[in-house]
């Protein structure tokens, strides 16, 4: 570009807006109830279930150091991990379950960083003040009143972090032993980097990046769609009946006016955490807590008009038509859900405590003893799973007149331990043609509930 005097240079333009920070308002409401009560749960249930004794031991405990992971009476080992993945599967069938049914309600809920930017919030909003005050102390200059705001804040946003930094590596290091460590300062550097580290991500999420982590680095939020449908229940506003919006006095009549219910207040906005106006309808970043509709219920119920203008309701209603909760999608994901439940409280009722394993002896076939025997050599692997040391027998089936032999008749295995014998099984040669299947049992002698079979191959001439 030129001008009188010359070329005249272009002034950047930048293409990215700078971060507005948000002001959650704060709202009370049957849904913020519901929300303190979820958070209440909660944060319960993780700061506390680490300090819960249970048989002389830490309730919940997965000791990674000795392979052992105790959860209430239940005892798991390395060779159990395949339960970790059915509650993983668990988990993602509720969680299709659950947004087909009402949308984003784990994230509006019971997600982790809605959970800790609520408890964070609350904090600010003690040393700060509600919205407006928020606002004019972050616009205004720094007076010894602000700095004292601001400390005390982030002191206890930092205590707060760092409790739960403590009390997430309390479920991995006996939590007793751990805050004792911690007092005398003398953890270990994997708990100090731990506690540090989760505490510092504690703190930066629910205290700086909040709504930004849902929006930006939340994949849910990009994928929560395609398990959408039109009777899905999502946060919606009733544009039928509050448009036209725009202000009023209290005791006119809006519709001699030609107006909706809306009055334009923005009180649903500035509830939002995520900083969106519900009314331009569903947005990805919409985290459905229902902040949006507390706010808006209040509004009405000073109008003197009828809630609902924001609810939960589907996009089959809002165009008048009835929504459909039963459906083929809820019956596959409810009955999926169901039966992965089940099977998994019946296989943990029926695990018994104690695992076999047999491998055949490689270096030979099998071997034709005197006295016309045959003998197959098996590498036994007895995993005593219980928390009790056992003395366990082994026997053997399946064929007429078969023997097992090993150099012990009971063999002593310590809890937790994994005990490898040679076992030697015999068969008349008139039984033993070419492969057949035997069982081999080991069972408890202390405990004859604690048994277990597996089968092998017996190969002979």
């Amino acid at each position: 570009m030129s001008g009188p005097a010359g070329p005249v240079a272009a002034e950047p333009t930048s293409l990215y807006a700078a971060q507005q920070k948000i002001y959650p308002r704060e709202v009370d409401g049957r849904f913020d109830r519901l929300r303190r009560l979820a958070v209440w749960l909660l944060l319960g249930l993780f700061y506390l279930l680490p300090w819960l004794p249970w048989a002389g031991r830490q309730s919940v405990l997965f000791d990674l150091p000795a392979r052992k992971f105790y959860v209430f009476g239940l005892v798991f080992w390395p060779q159990d991990f395949f339960y970790l993945t059915w509650l993983l599967v668990i988990a993602g069938v509720s969680l299709f379950f659950c947004t087909a049914l009402a949308g984003r309600l784990w994230c509006g809920y019971a997600c982790p960083q809605t959970v800790w930017t609520e408890v964070f919030l609350r904090v600010e909003y003690w040393f700060e003040g509600d919205r407006h005050r928020r606002i004019r102390l972050d616009r205004g200059p720094w007076t010894r009143g602000k700095i004292l705001r601001k400390a005390g804040k982030h002191t206890a946003w930092i205590v707060l972090a760092l409790w739960t930094g403590l009390t997430f590596v309390g479920f991995f290091t006996p939590i007793r032993q751990l805050g004792a460590e911690v007092l005398a300062l003398a953890t270990g550097p994997w708990e100090s980097f731990w506690i540090l580290f989760y505490g510092a991500a504690t703190w930066g999420n629910a205290g700086f990046l909040r709504e930004q982590v849902c929006v930006y680095m939340c994949p849910y939020a990009r994928f929560q769609s395609a398990m959408f449908d039109r009777d899905t229940l999502i946060i919606a506003y009733d544009p039928a009946r509050g448009e036209p919006r725009g202000s009023r006095a209290r005791r006119a009549d809006p519709r001699a006016a030609g107006l909706g219910d809306c009055i334009d207040c923005r009180a649903c906005v500035q509830a939002c955490p995520t900083g969106i106006d519900i009314r331009n309808g569903l947005q990805y970043e919409c985290i459905a807590c229902a902040a949006c509709v507390d706010a808006c219920d209040s509004v009405m119920d000073r109008m003197g008009y009828a809630r609902g203008l924001i609810r939960y309701t589907s996009q089959q209603a809002l165009e008048g038509r009835g929504t459909h909760v039963i459906r083929p999608r809820m019956l596959v994901y409810g009955a999926l859900l169901g039966l992965l439940i089940a099977g998994f409280f019946v296989s943990l009722a029926l695990r018994t405590p104690v695992g076999l394993d047999l491998m055949r002896d490689r270096n030979a076939l099998y071997r034709t003893l005197p006295g016309g025997r045959i003998e197959n050599v098996y590498l036994v692997r007895i995993v005593n799973k219980d928390t009790r040391r056992h003395r366990y027998v082994l026997q053997a089936a399946g064929l007429p007149g078969i023997v097992l032999d090993t150099d012990a008749r009971e063999h002593v295995v310590g809890p937790g331990d994994v005990y490898s014998v040679a076992a030697r099984v015999r068969v008349p040669a008139a039984a033993a043609h070419g492969s057949q299947l035997i069982r081999v049992q080991v069972r408890a002698v202390d405990e004859p509930r604690f048994a277990v079979e597996r089968e092998a191959r017996f190969l002979g001439p």
